[in-house]
């Protein structure tokens, strides 16, 4: 019991640790990872993503923003559709951002952005900028490592106290499923 409350209290130090990530970091790209579409509209988590990539694709002119999320069974369009029309209504320019609107994991985020960009340009980039939930960004972090990429990750904010106790404990268990059962 205690060995297990030590590997669950340093890993989710390490959680905490890798969630302020990096806001100002200089990248070409960003891959924003999508989370769930209501019927009307982006959910709290999405619009915390939403958001961040806002507010660092207008601090940061030249990137260029690959919007990652596919369409669950329950959600009236992609996530990736939902994360560009919010992003063109608040004033981004729409040849900034690039659809990925297949994946329905972050290692399908991160592989699929990564092909869509090669696709585009002719080149793989080796680092990239990511944009998800602070919670979340260590273990996106591991995903790309696995993937041979850097990832330098750019924080979204989880607004309600509630989910953000709730996702980082639940966070947790997700980083020792990806170290035990790979991504």
């Amino acid at each position: 019991l205690i060995l297990g409350l030590l590997v669950a209290g340093i890993t989710e130090a390490v959680i905490i640790h890798k969630s302020f990530g990096d806001p100002t970091a200089q990248v070409d790209y960003v891959v924003v990872l999508g989370a769930k579409v209501n019927k009307d509209g982006p959910s709290v988590s999405l619009w915390d993503r939403i958001g961040a990539a806002y507010i660092y694709l207008d601090m940061h002119p030249h990137v260029i923003a690959v919007l990652s999320g596919g369409q669950g069974t329950d959600e009236p369009i992609t996530e990736a559709e939902c994360m560009y029309r919010e992003l063109v209504s608040l004033g981004i320019d729409p040849k900034r951002l690039l659809l990925e609107d297949e994946a329905t994991s972050t290692w399908e985020n991160l592989k699929f952005s990564l092909d869509l960009i090669e696709e585009k340009t002719g080149v793989r980039p080796r680092s990239i900028g990511l944009i998800s939930s602070e919670y979340h960004l260590f273990r996106a972090g591991l995903v790309a490592k696995a993937q041979g990429l850097t990832a330098i990750g750019v924080p979204a904010a989880t607004h309600r106290a509630s989910l953000k106790a709730n996702y980082f404990l639940r966070e947790i268990f997700a980083v020792w499923k990806f170290h035990l059962f790979g991504g």
